[in-house]
């Protein structure tokens, strides 16, 4: 069974991602392309923390008209990423 890290972002949003999500080349490789291609944003949310997850995420910072601002969601993985680096460097 794989090793999972469980979080919490500060609006409250509780997270499980498999260690070996994190442990993903091709993860690092989105990332790096979604600097240049915005539009790979979505698929690198998904290779992190699954579509249930992101499903979750999304209807967890979804407004009260049904958007789910980017800005938000770009908030909420800076912070599940930063987690992360904490976890590895403690």
């Amino acid at each position: 069974m794989s090793q999972t890290i469980k979080g919490k972002t500060k609006s409250g949003f509780e997270y499980e991602i498999p260690k070996e999500n994190l442990d993903n080349y091709e993860l690092v490789e989105m990332l790096a392309n979604a600097e240049e291609n915005p539009l790979l944003y979505p698929k690198t949310v998904v290779m992190l923390l699954g579509r249930e997850q992101t499903e979750r995420l999304k209807d967890h910072i979804r407004t009260d008209t049904g958007v789910v601002p980017m800005e938000k969601m770009t908030e909420e993985m800076q912070e599940i990423f930063e987690s992360q680096k904490e976890v590895k460097n403690s």
